[in-house]
């Protein structure tokens, strides 16, 4: 065993755990300073975790067992490039997020003053850092299920961190929907660990056709509530109570990846599906996503009208899931690498509308105009966060999207999902264009000429405009190496 890559993969779970503890038990702005270091030190452990695995082959070590079930090397670590992807895309954009946090949790901020409950934040904020970084490095269906319902706790008490009587509603239904999917993943480990007496990911490809197809299946209903995919896509918007950072976070970047990171785990293990699996995926995600670029048309909050599109992109990745089913490689490694590149530019986008809010006291689409006039930056940003959302050259999702559309033709019926995809990417990147000339062109409104400055969340906006464009450098060499078995 390598110790002191082990050691680092240790730290990098452990950090933001502590964090947790230790903001938790501060006051002030001390909570605030030892949750940026926490996150810190997550975000460069995770970054040397990468690189040490990157030239090299994946690595995977072995904590502890299950005794009594005659098990042994059920708690561990393992690290590949799916997980790097994964860990990069956790560390990154949650550092960011406790910084701009930082600030967001302000009295001065228009649209709801903050003035109390700093460590209560920042130690769930932490806490759910972690346990992504956990369920990134699992080895092993069990552990991805224990940081999984830690993820479904920490985004309860977050989305509901207001304590407002809509935040309580929203955060109580978020956890009951996910937690239906959380059960469909019990009864999914049950079938693999009775008939295949192991929780390993490989485990699934040793079951028989029908016990396997099933357990996938479990699986699929477990991703679809996490990653908020019909029937359970309504809890997403209405988590839009959340205070803005935790939907950049959560409902951009980390909660809603986890049920797409858990289908393309069990994929990359060597899992081998009927054809007729990859189609009904697909066409329940392509439902998905014409069903939120629906409800595009009717939203008056720049945040729910995000958290829509962030629906329609999840689709997205599960219908380059599904042609991985179908044999293409191209359509797997683009799903991957729209979980990174989509990720961080839709973080933008949120950290777009809540420095919006936080200066204007509103996010409401029809009291906002001319904003650019006052607070160009944010115009900026948001024109980038759309342009790397909806694929165009030479931002982020325009080369995730273009594996998927190869992959898309490397399949049967390719050009009937081809042409719904180019549809999709169209619309919105039409309707989010004309939301922004509504918010930043024009006469400057009431709501724009009170606009005030926001320092620390400008500045990790414009590092989030620099990963628009530089996000598919790090993670393209990462998803290359990813090749269906």
């Amino acid at each position: 065993m390598n110790d002191s890559m082990f050691n680092l993969l240790l730290l990098t779970l452990l950090a933001p755990f502590v964090g947790a503890l230790l903001a938790g038990l501060a006051r002030g702005r001390l909570c605030d300073l030892i949750a940026v270091l926490a996150s810190a030190v997550t975000l460069f452990g995770g970054l040397l975790c990468v690189f040490a695995v990157y030239p090299s082959a994946p690595v995977k070590y072995e904590i502890s067992g299950l005794p009594w079930l005659q098990m042994t090397g059920v708690f561990g670590f393992a690290l590949d490039s799916l997980g790097s992807v994964m860990l990069v895309g956790i560390a990154l954009v949650g550092f960011l997020v406790v910084v701009y946090s930082t600030e967001y949790l302000s009295p001065r901020n228009a649209e709801h003053p903050y003035t109390k409950g700093r460590p209560s934040y920042f130690f769930w904020l932490l806490v759910f850092i972690g346990s992504m970084v956990g369920l990134a490095l699992s080895p092993n269906l069990l552990q991805i299920f224990i940081f999984w319902e830690l993820t479904t706790l920490s985004s309860w008490a977050l989305i509901s961190f207001t304590q407002e009587e809509k935040s309580l509603r929203a955060g109580f239904k978020a956890l009951v929907m996910t937690h239906i999917g959380g059960l469909a993943f019990i009864f999914a480990l049950l079938v693999t660990f009775v008939f295949a007496h192991s929780f390993n990911f490989e485990a699934l490809g040793q079951l028989a056709t029908p016990l396997k197809v099933t357990a996938f299946l479990l699986l699929l209903v477990a991703a679809w509530a996490k990653s908020a995919q019909i029937p359970f896509h309504t809890w997403l918007p209405d988590a839009m109570e959340a205070p803005t950072p935790i939907s950049a976070y959560l409902h951009a970047a980390a909660m809603v990846k986890a049920g797409v990171y858990l289908i393309a785990r069990v994929l990359y293990s060597g899992l081998h599906l009927p054809a007729g699996v990859g189609f009904f995926m697909a066409v329940m995600a392509l439902l998905t996503m014409f069903m939120a670029i629906l409800a595009y048309f009717r939203q008056d909050d720049l945040k729910r009208l995000l958290a829509y599109s962030t629906i329609v992109h999840l689709g997205y990745i599960f219908v380059g899931l599904s042609l991985g089913i179908a044999g293409s490689t191209a359509g797997y490694q683009g799903a991957v690498l729209h979980i990174l590149c989509h990720g961080v530019a839709k973080a933008t986008l949120f950290l777009c509308a809540g420095a919006i809010a936080y200066s204007t006291g509103t996010r409401s689409i029809s009291q906002l105009g001319g904003l650019a006039s006052r607070r160009p930056l944010l115009g900026v940003a948001y024109l980038v966060g759309v342009l790397a959302a909806t694929g165009v050259p030479p931002f982020s999702a325009f080369w995730s999207k273009f594996l998927i559309f190869v992959g898309a033709l490397e399949s049967p019926a390719g050009w009937v999902v081809l042409l719904l995809l180019a549809c999709e990417s169209v619309i919105s990147f039409g309707w989010l264009l004309w939301i922004g000339q509504k918010i930043f062109l024009g006469k400057p409104s009431e709501a724009a000429l009170a606009a005030q400055d926001s320092p620390i969340m400008e500045g990790v906006l414009v590092v989030g405009i620099l990963l628009c464009l530089a996000m598919p450098l790090l993670a393209i060499p990462l998803v290359s190496q990813m090749v269906l078995p």
